[in-house]
């Protein structure tokens, strides 16, 4: 993992976003990384409900990243804060980089690392999920979600790859398939939410960005 600055040499920035919700930080990584040539650093929750994205790259795409993810965030109703540091010192290293963290209340790791690897296997990786698509249902309250992705899965032919929890009751369920499968699975759960519980964020995200397969459970990518 580089240093934030160090791999663009004096042209080099920071970017970061700050989202309260797992789903929109996922939409906006993903609107980032198509807005702008920059690579994903980590990802890491807050105790706010939140996560932060933290983004390297030359000072123009970054601010173009960080612009594109804070629009597409906004447009879905969600608190986010997007900034850039131009040029970060290496010394800042430590206050950037977090260490692998398990967080024992939401029984989950709280830091998310990046697993592409060399541009070779960078480029195997991203080809094999070249046809996916992501979808996200995200809820305030379990009730409503476990509702929700009840009624995806029998709706269309989708796959359950993950949950993610926040804190606050937040909690995000991610599925995969084919675009117009997963399309179709996330408009019937999201219509049972209401009444059960607080939607947080509903979303489709076709053909993700390398960054966003890059940070899916290992073993069911």
């Amino acid at each position: 993992m580089s240093i934030p600055g160090n791999q663009y040499g004096s042209d080099g920035a920071l970017g970061l976003l700050e989202i309260k919700s797992f789903s929109a930080a996922l939409v906006a990584l993903d609107a980032a990384q198509k807005a702008g040539s920059v690579g994903l650093i980590q990802a890491e929750l807050n105790d706010l409900c939140g996560v932060v994205l933290k983004l390297e790259g030359s000072v123009a795409d970054v601010r173009a990243a960080v612009d594109a993810g804070q629009a597409v965030a906004q447009g879905m109703q969600v608190e986010c804060l997007g900034h850039v540091i131009a040029a970060p010192t290496p010394l800042a290293r430590t206050s950037v980089i977090a260490s692998r963290e398990y967080n024992a209340l939401i029984e989950q790791d709280v830091v998310y690392f990046s697993r592409l690897g060399a541009a070779g296997q960078k480029e195997q990786f991203v080809s094999e999920q070249s046809q996916l698509a992501i979808g996200m249902i995200e809820t305030q309250g379990f009730t409503a979600v476990i509702e929700a992705i009840d009624t995806a899965v029998k709706a269309a032919a989708v796959e359950v790859i993950g949950k993610e929890k926040l804190g606050g009751g937040y909690i995000a369920i991610l599925i995969r398939g084919d675009v117009a499968a997963v399309q179709a699975a996330v408009d019937a759960g999201r219509k049972k939410v209401e009444g059960l519980g607080k939607l947080i964020a509903a979303h489709v995200i076709a053909r993700p960005s390398p960054a966003i397969v890059s940070l899916l459970p290992k073993a069911q990518v």
